[in-house]
């Protein structure tokens, strides 16, 4: 778990700050609720999954507050490489905060973070190929779908399922 991340102010009232400890019991409750369980899957213990999320040492994890309230998860993480640098991005909201642009206000402003304040040219995320909301909240932050990863991911069903990866270049942030 990073603290020293900065705190980030979205233009539609979100906030980002750095996730805690704290955090952890209200974020394994929204990763339990089926519409989010969906696409982040998981075992049995949430609650140890995302206290692993927060110990990553490669990934910033940022609580999403909105109305003082967690109401999900953001993180990111960077390809160091100076010939490939670039960031990834993933995300999940609370369904019951689903449909109010919450989520394009957190991506973009993480996305804005990770360019102006990191010096990124480059940003990726990549939602599961039939996840048509997650896919839509990205377009409006400006990532644009570079190609379907085939059979990418294993789903609660056990099968596997395609991906798409998504990419928005500095100049394409909205």
């Amino acid at each position: 778990m990073s603290t020293d991340l900065p705190t980030l102010y979205g233009r539609r009232g979100v906030v980002l700050r750095p996730a805690e400890e704290r955090d952890v019991a209200a974020l394994a409750a929204i990763r339990a609720m089926p519409e989010v369980r969906r696409w982040w899957r998981g075992g049995p213990d949430l609650a140890a999954e995302v206290t692993a999320d927060l110990a990553e040492a490669d990934t910033q994890v940022f609580a999403v507050e909105y109305e003082g309230r967690v109401v999900g998860q953001i993180q990111w993480h960077a390809e160091q490489d100076p010939e490939y640098r670039h960031a990834g991005i993933d995300v999940y909201l609370d369904p019951a905060v689903h449909g109010r642009g919450l989520g394009t206000d957190a991506v973009r402003t993480l996305a804005r973070h990770l360019i102006e304040d990191h010096g990124h040219h480059r940003l990726v995320i990549d939602p599961a190929a039939d996840n048509t909301a997650a896919i839509a909240c990205y377009r409006r932050v400006g990532f644009r779908p570079v190609g379907v990863m085939r059979a990418y991911e294993r789903g609660t069903d056990g099968s596997w399922h395609d991906g798409l990866l998504m990419d928005l270049l500095a100049a394409d942030l909205t």
